[in-house]
């Protein structure tokens, strides 16, 4: 068993590695591989993000090896290595604790434990299905990208102190949008014949009116470090909704990279704005239907065991692969989806209950203010 001694050591050294990996951002690919990370774990702490990006960039989903076999059944491949993320010790405050901290909270963390948990890719079993595969598939519809365009659109106009306007792209001087800091406005350009750019640029201007606004603290940010900050928040968001931006540019990772502090700041800052971002779009997608399938009248999909939707699914999907009647594939197809959004819906949900009962791995950092002295 190794001593108090070799295991701070191991834990200041996984720290240590995963802040240089952070470090080598100034690649513009791998600070694409980032943003994927911090897109399919937004609601993870800025600590266990680096630390999966360190240990598994291609990460999707990760739970602990109970987790993955009573919520999931499926089972830890034999020989996978785990992927460590910090979860907080946290110690009950006397009051005299209360009173030398100031603080009149019940608790406070006194450091940090690193638990094992493992990548859907290293588990085998039943299929585990998200919703953003719903999102994406309805996302690559044009239509419904311009929907969530204008819903995004009206409700910054509606709901916030921002105006949102659009001129053609011939009046912004080769610009697809821009934010005005002085009227608070962001104009995009009208006549965009891609969906997903116009969308993808809203994103872009609504992340400089966040975090380079008049009033923001970080306003005075260099333009180089500003652009490649909205141009993440965008990227991370159109991640989330599934739609593939891998092939737009995030332009210049500017110098700021370079440094210790000043990336972790930008990456904090990032962060902050894509969850803001991701949560909007998410309330909006589920307005817009786009993460609900049809209700089958004839089966109630609820009343069947996993086992059961899950025959039901690769049966479904061998059935529209055989038909040739465009009707019947079409209704076929229909059936999928409401197959496709039980298993989705379930999915979610214990993913849900997964992070409620365990709230240490969830932005724990929030509270580092008063974190105890050993």
């Amino acid at each position: 068993m190794a001593s108090k001694a070799e295991t701070a050591a191991w834990k200041k050294q996984l720290v240590h590695k995963a802040e240089q990996e952070i470090l080598k951002l100034t690649d513009s690919e791998k600070f694409k591989s980032y943003l994927d990370t911090l897109a399919k774990f937004h609601h993870y702490s800025q600590r266990n993000i680096n630390l999966i990006y360190y240990q598994n960039p291609k990460a999707t989903q990760v739970l602990g090896f109970k987790q993955w076999q009573t919520d999931f059944n499926r089972t830890v491949n034999k020989g996978e290595k785990g992927i460590r993320i910090a979860a907080p010790i946290i110690k009950k405050l006397t009051p005299a604790d209360q009173k030398r901290l100031n603080t009149t909270n019940e608790q406070a963390i006194v450091g940090y434990r690193y638990l094992p948990v493992f990548d859907v890719s290293q588990t085998s079993g039943e299929p585990v299905l998200s919703s953003k595969d719903f999102i994406k598939e309805n996302l690559g519809n044009h239509q419904n990208v311009t929907s969530l365009y204008t819903a995004f659109k009206d409700y910054l106009n509606q709901q916030t102190d921002l105006q949102v306007s659009e001129k053609n792209l011939s009046e912004l001087n080769g610009a697809r949008g821009y934010f005005q800091p002085n009227t608070n406005e962001i104009v995009i350009g009208a006549d965009e014949p891609d969906n997903a750019l116009k969308l993808k640029t809203l994103y872009h201007e609504y992340a400089h009116s966040q975090l380079h606004g008049l009033t923001s603290e970080f306003k005075d940010r260099p333009q180089a470090y500003q652009e490649t900050q909205a141009e993440a928040v965008a990227y991370v968001a159109m991640q989330n909704i599934g739609v593939d931006t891998s092939n737009y540019s995030l332009g210049y990772v500017a110098t700021w990279a370079k440094d210790k502090n000043v990336i972790h700041n930008a990456l904090s800052e990032i962060q902050q704005i894509s969850n803001k971002v991701i949560e909007l779009s998410d309330g909006l997608t589920k307005q817009l239907g786009l993460q609900e399938a049809q209700k089958d009248p004839e089966h109630d999909l609820k009343k069947r065991s996993a086992q059961e939707l899950n025959k039901s699914y690769q049966g479904l999907q061998q059935q529209i692969k055989q038909a040739t009647d465009p009707q019947q594939k079409s209704e076929l197809k229909n059936q999928l989806n409401d197959v496709h959004q039980e298993i989705s819906d379930r999915t979610q949900k214990q993913l849900q209950d997964f992070v409620r009962q365990n709230p240490e791995i969830r932005q724990a950092e929030r509270n580092t203010g008063e974190t105890l002295k050993r």
